[in-house]
């Protein structure tokens, strides 16, 4: 996996780092919502599907030769450039980037969303902040949330986290913030730091702190077949879960090689049948509120 470098600073408040944004999204949280990427994350996961939010832009320019459409480019002080206007989507610019990144990712206001938003809103249930990690920018999670909050009332505003984030964090966004759909790649932690590059420590931690608060949405269970799927590591985790909250929503996603990185660690995808053993086994520790993917 590529080296992370320092990027470009990452502003706070009123203002994000923004990948990308979707206008209609129904797996994203409940209904149908508007999406927004921030860019940058704090954990390398093998198996993450989208790798070029993981880090800043370091402004390298190896993507810029390689552009088909000139939609990139150095201005003066070698930062690099993206005219929406002239690129043609290809991902030419992120398949040779050797740092999990994009040169596609913009600095976006508050302001600006808002308007992506308003024109979708008489469709929409509410807007979800995913990434890359959405709480590597918390002022900026809290400052548009509030926001929606305050010109379309009726939207629910969800996180969707790997869960590696500070109890400061969510006091943050507590007041504004509906809820969040956590990640739980692994209860192991020796496992969980092999597949994500962290503890689960906190993972664990948010995952309590938030059903306290009833601002637990869902659980996650990302399944490597062979790597986080064994039956007695499956039927701890829902004994762990069960005791937090016996009839907590869990959804149980097989893992798909689609967008994935080459990895040291041989990732397999789960058959249908496994995805359904998977859930059986969690049934045997609380009445869970299944969803299998």
């Amino acid at each position: 996996m590529a080296e992370a470098r320092p990027g470009r600073v990452v502003p706070a408040g009123t203002t994000g780092l923004v990948n990308n944004t979707i206008e209609f999204s129904a797996v994203d949280g409940p209904g149908n919502r508007f999406v927004v990427f921030t860019q940058g994350c704090n954990l390398d996961c093998v198996a993450c599907h989208n790798p070029y939010t993981i880090n800043p832009c370091i402004d390298c320019g190896d993507c810029v030769a390689t552009c088909p459409s000139g939609a990139l480019s150095l201005d003066r002080a070698g930062k690099v450039l993206w005219d929406a206007s002239t690129c043609t989507g290809t991902e030419v610019c992120i398949d040779v980037c050797e740092y999990d990144s994009t040169p596609k990712a913009r600095t976006l206001a508050v302001a600006d969303l808002l308007g992506q938003l308003r024109p979708a809103v008489p469709f929409l249930s509410g807007i979800t902040v995913s990434g890359g990690e959405a709480t590597q920018q918390p002022a900026f999670v809290r400052s548009l949330f509030a926001a929606v909050k305050a010109e379309f009332g009726r939207l629910t505003c969800f996180v969707d986290t790997n869960g590696d984030v500070e109890a400061a964090t969510w006091n943050l966004l507590h007041d504004v913030m509906d809820a969040a759909m956590v990640d739980l790649k692994c209860l192991d932690d020796d496992i969980h730091r092999r597949i994500t590059g962290g503890s689960n420590a906190r993972v664990l931690e948010s995952i309590r702190l938030l059903a306290a608060r009833g601002k637990l949405h869902e659980v996650r269970l990302l399944l490597l077949d062979g790597v986080n799927d064994a039956d007695d590591l499956l039927a701890a985790t829902g004994q762990w879960l069960a005791s937090i909250d016996p009839r907590m929503r869990v959804k149980v996603i097989g893992f798909r090689n689609h967008g994935v990185r080459p990895s040291p660690v041989p990732l397999r995808e789960p058959t249908a049948g496994q995805r359904a053993h998977y859930a059986d086994v969690l049934r045997t520790q609380g009445d869970f509120d299944l969803v299998v993917v």
